[in-house]
Order: C-alpha cells, then structure tokens, then sequence
C-alpha cells in the first residue's frame, strides 16, 4: 500500500527554483539547444538528481538531460521513461519570473501583483472553482509562469525522490528525459534513442488534474514565399507589384471558419504565425492543424491555392509553397498498445482522483516519440492558461501528479 500521509512534498520547491530561471527557446536559433540558457536550468537538473541518489545523471551537448532510477526488483519489466521539456514559450516573456503563492485560494478573481491590470477571472478559468481551499501559483502579471512545463519537471523528480526515499515500491528501471526547444517543435530533434533504451514512455505536461491525453493534432508548419516586383515608389504607377500588399490580401482571403480563435474540440485550423520581408519579398509562416492527416493536406492544398489565385492578379510575381512535416496524432501508436494508457488509468485512479481520456489541441514531444518507437501519452501536470501572464498551477494538482507518477511505476512492475 503506497501512502504519501507522511511526506514531505518538495514539487512546489523544486517549482520555483525553476521557473525563475529565464529558458525560453528561440524559433529563428538554428542551434541545439536553441538558447544556451536551457542549459542553465538543465545543468541544475543534474545536480538535484545526482543528490537524490541517481548516479548516471548527465546533460548532453545539445541540451538534453538523461537519467535512471535503476530497478529494485526480479521481474523483467518493460522500461519507463518519463518526460518533460525544459524551455519556456517565446510567446511571452519569461525573463525575471517571479511566482507568487496564493495560498488558502478563496474562489475569487486574482488581481496579480505587479500589473493590476491581468486578472485572473473565475468566468474566464473555471477550473479556478476546482482549487478553492487550495494553493494557486501564479505570475506577478509581468512574465508568463513556466507552469509549461517546469510544473512536470518538479512532479518527475520529486516522485523520483520518493521512490528513492521508499525502496519498498517496487519498479522497473525508469528513464528520465528532460527536452529543450519543445515550444518550437524540436524537443525531440537530437534525442539518442539507443541512450534512452525504454520500452514506454509519458510526458507530464497536461492541464486538467486526471486528465490522460491520447490523441493530438497532426501538424505541419507551412512558409508562403511572395516574391514581389520593387520599384522606386516616386515612378511606381503601373510598375510596382507590393510583396506585403500581396501578403496581406492572402492572409485577408483566409477562411474565418478555420482559425484558432473560431474553432474547437477536434476542428481543425491554419494559422498564420509570423510575417517577415518588406517590399521585394515577404515570408508568411502558418501552422496547419487537423486531427487527422488527409485534413492536414485538405488545408495546405486550400491555403495554397489561396496564394497562388491571390498571386495570379499579379504578371511580375511569384509565390512558393514550402511544407515542414512537424508531427503527427499519435493515437494509431497508442492503440496499438493499449496497456500504456490503461496503466495510468490506474495509477490516476489510484491517487484519488476520476482519470478522463482526453484530446489536446496541440502536440508534446510524446507526439513525435511515439512514431521513432516510444509510445508515449500525455498526463497532466495541472498547467493552465500557459503562454501567457495569466499562467498557473495548484500545489494539489502538482501532488496529485507526483503520486500518478510514482502509482504508474509500480503498476508496471506488479502487472509484469
């Protein structure tokens, strides 16, 4: 019977430490990691692991931090990894993170500190209602938190310190494997998998508590490429053809039905995520998501054929098309081997709390791992309202996470 009564937790601890370190990665860095200060965060990684007991604890080159909890017992278990990426999103500023703890939580709106005016609503966060009596870890309302997903880092390794700590729960050798550059789409990009050596695999890095995520987006990234006709602007009449001119009718074209801010559940979008160049020629990027891929290619050879028609008006112009294959809903992989989703149905039931098999409009490094051959769902790590300053977690939710994690090393090991 494994009880967590008497433990001290140090998930929230572990939390703060590393979400005031800046790691937030870089999309136009062709480097890996994408920013050298991941490393910082990973280089603190290891030295925790190393005083916890874990002996082969390293951080690679390229940004990659490699572990394992050895077995303690005679069965020949499959091998667990779990995972968690250590960079923050570009999206918003994670320099200077300050979390404040809200403690004894009342149900009420949070005016966060430093900037009155980001208030964490209870009609916008309902998941709020969920916490009352509880502590909630927010920003001060200058940087995004981190809860994404430095929270599933801190739930790892403080269920790795217990297991240290309780060697009378049994498990088989369990990898540990933090990522950089998750945000951008390349946690995975330099993984050794030869290294890893594991069976199995989950990333903590979900929302709700109870929450297990079998099914992701596909998703492509898409460049469209305008290539305009420039002129002096003083002799321009009937000469010049404007590449950002001929950006912005694309972008105007786009179906409004098919954008993040009008769809959910299971429908699909493009999104246009950044937009560079000047008269001469200008990079529109898009990200495409579907939950099945003939969708994905529905959508690129829709928002192509948007570019090329808008282009067609112009006899001096030209436009390309480049697709990146960034990854794919790794359901098919799950339901091949059910058994990984079935044991952490357990274990969540086992920390007492309701499991809910759930979708995610997005992707993890399990989406790409599942396909190089670690199945690898997602469970949750209580992280909401991530990418922004309204980001947050609950201590709860961190332990509850803590104690699925150490509940699913055992269940592989009895139902071995």
């Amino acid at each position: 019977m494994i009880t967590f009564d008497k433990y001290n937790y140090s998930v929230v601890d572990r939390f703060i430490r590393y979400a005031k370190i800046d790691t937030q990665s870089d999309p136009t860095s062709p480097t890996c990691p994408s920013t050298a200060k991941q490393k910082d965060l990973g280089k603190l990684l290891v030295k925790e692991l190393l005083e916890i007991g874990i002996k082969d604890a390293e951080l690679d080159e390229h940004g990659y931090v490699y572990a394992t909890l050895p077995s303690n017992t005679t069965k020949k278990v499959p091998v667990i990894c779990f995972c968690s990426h250590m960079d923050t999103s570009p999206d918003c500023t994670g320099e200077k993170v300050n979390p404040v703890l809200h403690k004894k939580y009342d149900g009420k709106d949070l005016v966060l500190p430093k900037d009155p005016s980001q208030v964490l609503k209870v009609s916008e966060h309902p998941s709020l209602l969920k916490q009352i009596g509880n502590t909630i870890i927010t920003t001060d309302g200058t940087t995004l938190l981190g809860a994404d997903n430095k929270a599933g880092l801190a739930e790892i390794m403080d269920a790795v310190h217990y297991l240290v700590q309780h060697p009378e729960i049994k498990h088989g050798d369990i990898r540990i494997l933090f990522t950089p550059d998750e945000e951008i789409g390349r946690g995975v990009d330099k993984v050794d998998m030869k290294k890893l050596a594991a069976d199995f695999g989950y990333t903590i890095d979900g929302e709700e508590l109870g929450h297990i995520e079998n099914e992701t987006f596909s998703a492509d990234g898409v460049i469209v490429t305008i290539h305009g006709f420039p002129t002096h602007p003083g002799f321009a009449k009937d000469k010049m053809q404007h590449a950002i001119k001929i950006a912005a009718k694309i972008i105007d074209l786009l179906p409004k039905d098919k954008a993040p801010e009008t769809t959910e559940k299971k429908q699909p979008f493009m999104h246009p995520v950044s937009i560079k160049g000047g008269l001469d020629q200008v990079d529109i990027g898009f990200i495409i998501r579907a939950f099945d891929t003939p969708t994905l290619y529905e959508l690129e050879r829709e928002l192509e054929s948007i570019a090329q028609k808008v282009v067609a008006d112009y006899d001096k112009c030209t436009c390309t098309f480049k697709i990146t294959e960034q990854y794919r809903n790794f359901k098919e992989v799950l339901d091949a081997n059910p058994q990984v989703v079935a044991n952490a149905f357990e274990a969540v039931k086992r920390s007492g709390v309701e499991p809910v098999l759930s979708s995610i409009r997005g992707g993890t490094d399990g989406s790409r791992l599942s396909f190089m051959g670690l199945p690898c769902p997602n469970i949750f790590a209580g992280e909401h309202a991530f990418h922004s300053k309204l980001e947050w977690v609950s201590e709860s939710d961190m332990q509850k996470a803590v104690q699925t994690i150490v509940h699913l090393c055992n269940i592989w090991e009895e139902k071995s």
